[in-house]
């Protein structure tokens, strides 16, 4: 359940509290002092992680007030938490199927939070989530004991319960994860680190520990590491509205400006006819250099019809790849440098093209900033062989560019 690290959880708590008791006309079927306890208890009981004990006073604020997106998020987390201390399998679903339908109720209603849209994702709309912790029986009990005391904010008992899942089955990466949770709620920062740290040691390629481990680094107001943990979270699993949460939160709260290098590609669609179609919008009278657009359409045909096949032997049928952009973007490239004589001034787009690959990122550009299914295919396997890539692709152009 990713619900650990919302930073504005409590200060919107707060503010609702307030909005509930100065501001807000109750309805006739709860007096004003029953939701100005509600409002209280589920404050206090929210800061102290209890999400269970949370539940039937966020029930009833959200009965009252049913158009106040942060109460609808707010009895998302409360349900889940109680999902989590159900042994009923089909209660647990329905609390968890509630839980999905207030984050989306949240949405609608314009809630902000980051991580919302990664919340929806992350849940089924059947309310069937997850497998097991492990493969050890007693391991998982515990698992699942730890969790219950969790969302119960019960820290001591849930730390000795993952820890104790931890030495039974030291692979289970939650187990640390959660543990390095449980210390960053205490405010043991060094401890916390050093769970996080095993998490990641357990499973390098998720980001959760990254984007976990960045929390309690911001509060201690190490601004650069808690940086490159949600670059690390982020180049690992960068699909994932969690990982793109965490590094838009520490944009935000550092007031940087982040996004990637803005290149339109020629469309291409392949019809139903089995023919590609592609669309070019330049001038064919400038003299900027973007008529070279028309090697991309020229190559990503190349690569459609036989290169794909010859390249990816293994696979049966063409999907668009990593090495077929990268190969039509360099041609771009290579058509601009033999006609640089004739160019006037180089669009600005095509000079991002060849500085991105200068400095040895295009792959890392194209994975990032312009997946599609196929090429998303590659990211692992570019990953394992250029991790470093990656990483000084998001610090220059993502982090760098424009501040």
């Amino acid at each position: 359940m990713q619900h650990r690290n919302s930073k504005t959880m409590l200060q919107r708590l707060l503010l609702i509290a307030l909005l509930v008791v100065f501001a807000i006309t109750p309805l006739v079927a709860q007096t004003q002092a029953e939701l100005d306890e509600a409002a209280e208890k589920v404050g206090v009981l929210f800061k102290q992680q209890k999400f269970t004990e949370a539940l039937p006073y966020a029930e009833k604020l959200v009965k009252a007030y049913p158009d106040d997106a942060d109460l609808q998020f707010i009895y998302g987390f409360c349900l889940l938490g109680k999902s989590k201390n159900t042994a009923d399998k089909e209660e647990a679903r329905q609390l968890v199927v509630k839980a999905r339908q207030a984050f989306v109720r949240a949405k609608q209603l314009g809630s902000k939070e980051n991580i919302l849209d990664a919340l929806i994702a992350s849940i089924p709309e059947d309310g069937v989530v997850g497998g097991k912790f492990s493969k050890n029986e007693e391991a998982e009990n515990a698992m699942n004991e730890a969790e219950a005391f969790f969302s119960q904010g019960k820290m001591d008992e849930a730390l000795a319960a993952y820890q104790k899942a931890f030495k039974l089955d030291p692979k289970i990466y939650e187990a640390a994860l959660f543990s390095g949770d449980v210390y960053t709620q205490k405010g043991d920062y060094e401890n916390a680190e050093v769970w996080y740290k095993t998490a990641i040691i357990i499973d390098p390629n998720r980001e959760t520990a990254y984007r976990y481990s960045a929390t309690p680094l911001m509060k201690q107001k190490k601004i650069e590491q808690a940086r490159d943990r949600y670059i690390e979270a982020y180049i690992v699993e960068p699909y994932s509205r969690f990982a793109i949460s965490g590094l838009t939160q520490w944009g935000q709260a550092t007031g940087t400006r982040l996004g990637h290098p803005r290149i339109d590609v020629p469309e291409i669609t392949i019809g139903p006819d089995g023919k590609s179609k592609s669309t070019i919008n330049v001038n064919p009278l400038a003299d900027d250099g973007s008529m070279a657009w028309a090697m991309y359409v020229a190559t990503r045909e190349i690569w459609r019809k036989e290169k794909f096949a010859k390249t990816f032997p293994n696979e049966k049928a063409y999907r668009h790849s990593l090495p077929e952009e990268a190969e039509a973007l360099r041609e771009v490239i290579r058509m601009v440098q033999s006609q640089k004589a004739r160019i006037k001034k180089l669009d600005p787009q095509l000079e991002t093209l060849i500085k991105l690959d200068q400095d040895g990122v295009l792959e890392a550009y194209i994975l990032m900033a312009m997946p599609d299914k196929g090429i998303a295919q590659d990211h692992a396997e570019y990953l394992a062989k250029n991790r470093d890539k990656l990483r000084q692709y998001v610090l220059k152009y993502v982090i760098g560019a424009g501040n």
